[in-house]
């Protein structure tokens, strides 16, 4: 959906014409390289969202409350957060910045909410890199053995039980190291891997849906029903279930935080946002009911313990099983490759305009590799302490799921809302691409969707941060584990508001987007491209 712009507009492209030229209008030269395109940009999103990952890491938690009636928590997740994508790329089209939700939220209510925006949205992915990396426990023990290094083969794998958990910050920090260092390296190097894995992921989910299919023992009617639910009260037990869906849906906004290393952003992020989304809800749908109509049993409660690891092994062998596990265990590299890169480049965003402590660090870009080194390390540091407090404690493994996914939809909310009073007040402005084409837009239908976004990602954040037991405190007697969503999320933003006070204070008045950089938005000054 496009509309033709009568007139041009200071946020918008000029025409066909050099990306540096158009970045500079912001304000910021030519620091990143540009080199991803449009497939890596899709990939970027894709492997966020890794539906392999995500799915298997928390298949059997989402059936373990709502059984196979939690099917139907994917379309309605799938639905809201098609809304919310609607409305990011709209903005990728007309702000192509990194760090773009802290760029958006800025750009449309100012600077002070901006700020807050980027700092939950930092926490948010920081925390979302530790789980990403504690995947690797529900995978690795099951193709081999040896993989379970605390207590020796014969332990327990479960990433809630104690050796589990340990195991899973052994593994998490080895590949957050990997990780790291390829964030280090270059964009070029991150965009192939990227690109290579999603190739690789696309395929395990095609042969892993066949394989499924293929091994049905019941009819996928059984989605219609309870089957294998907790006792209780089912809208809530289906609530809690929808954590899964919420969980693995988040992170197509990953293409726009790449914006200013994408060629053609304007042209490109909007439609790669989208696109990883919707593959993603396919390709999830797909899988989910597969497992539900392959597992060998509903009610032995190994698919609530085990989740589809189990239903692999059991029904294609151990040979062919661990070869999809395999693919499996890529997926979950490449998705905590693909979170990190996105959480250094909000990192990088904010510290440019010395908005975030240590900017002078964080904010630099490397001359020679044209990535920002101190935020990537900040990032992958941040999510091995996370990581780390789940050694002596087990149970934090569905809590930091949960809040970490919590945090994202409140960083989500910090656009789409001041978006929609944007829209109340007159609109955004039109455009065109890099192209000469139209900026994506959302026309008449852009207050209805943006408000329909709004109410979804309010009742998914009380949702998400509502003070379960049996998602927060699997110890079933820590208050503090109990409300941690609740004391987490408060405790961010109340540490923001005291540094973004304190970093005002330093800086005589609010943030000036793009006035650290290259002269100032009305003054940019020529830059070259790099080679």
């Amino acid at each position: 959906m496009t509309v033709p712009a009568p007139r041009a507009h200071p946020g918008t492209a000029p025409g066909a014409g050099s990306e540096t030229g158009d970045l500079g209008r912001f304000g910021y030269g030519q620091q990143l390289h540009r080199s991803v395109g449009p497939f890596a940009s899709f990939a970027a999103g894709f492997s966020f969202v890794s539906i392999l990952t995500t799915v298997f890491q928390l298949f059997g938690l989402g059936f373990s409350f709502g059984g196979a009636g939690f099917f139907w928590t994917w379309p309605t997740v799938f639905a809201g957060q098609l809304l919310v994508a609607l409305c990011f790329a709209e903005l990728a089209a007309r702000y192509p910045i990194s760090g773009a939700v802290f760029q958006w939220s800025s750009r449309l209510a100012g600077t002070d909410v901006g700020w807050i925006t980027g700092w939950v949205m930092v926490v948010g992915q920081v925390l979302t890199v530790a789980t990403a990396a504690i995947a690797l426990q529900a995978v690795l023990p099951s193709i081999w053995s040896g993989f379970q290094v605390i207590g020796g083969p014969g332990a327990d794998p479960s990433p809630t039980s104690s050796t589990g958990a340990q195991n899973a910050v052994v593994l998490g920090v080895a590949l957050l190291v990997v990780t790291t260092a390829v964030n280090v390296i270059g964009v070029r190097l991150m965009a192939l891997l990227t690109s290579a894995g999603v190739v690789i992921e696309i395929l395990g989910v095609a042969a892993l849906v066949i394989a499924l299919f293929g091994h049905a023992e019941r009819s996928p009617a059984v989605v219609a029903t309870t089957t294998g639910a907790a006792e209780g009260p089912y809208l809530s037990l289906w609530l809690a279930s929808s954590l899964m869906a919420a969980y693995v849906m988040v992170g197509f906004d990953s293409a726009g935080e790449l914006s200013e290393e994408t060629r053609a952003p304007r042209a490109t992020t909007p439609r790669t946002i989208l696109r990883a989304l919707v593959v993603s809800g396919i390709g999830g749908a797909l899988i989910l009911v597969g497992g539900l109509i392959a597992a060998p049993s509903l009610t032995d409660g190994t698919l609530a313990s085990q989740g589809l690891a189990s239903v692999l092994t059991t029904r294609l062998g151990d040979v062919s099983g661990r070869l999809l596990l395999a693919c499996v265990a890529i997926a979950v590299a490449v998705c905590t490759l693909a979170v990190q890169t996105s959480g250094s480049r909000m990192v990088y965003s904010m510290a440019r305009e010395r908005a975030f402590p240590f900017a002078g660090v964080l904010g630099r870009v490397s001359v020679r590799t044209g990535t920002p080194v101190g935020a990537s390390v900040l990032v992958g540091v941040g999510a091995a302490i996370a990581l780390a407090v789940n050694w002596h404690q087990s149970a934090v493994f569905t809590a930091l799921a949960s809040l970490c996914i919590a945090m994202l939809y409140l960083a989500y909310l910090g656009v789409t809302l001041p978006l929609l009073v944007r829209r109340l007040r007159g609109g955004l402005p039109g455009g065109v691409d890099e192209f000469g084409r139209p900026l994506f837009s959302l026309g008449r239908w852009g207050v209805a969707v943006n408000a329909v976004a709004v109410v979804y990602q309010v009742a998914m954040v009380v949702n998400l941060a509502w003070p379960r037991a049996a998602v927060y405190d699997l110890t079933g007697g820590t208050w503090w584990l109990r409300f941690s969503a609740l004391l987490f999320i408060g405790a961010t933003v109340l540490v923001g508001l005291v540094l973004h006070r304190r970093n005002r204070a330093r800086h005589g008045g609010p943030i000036v987007l793009g006035a650290l950089q290259v002269g100032g938005p009305a003054r940019p000054e020529p830059v070259e491209e790099p080679a």
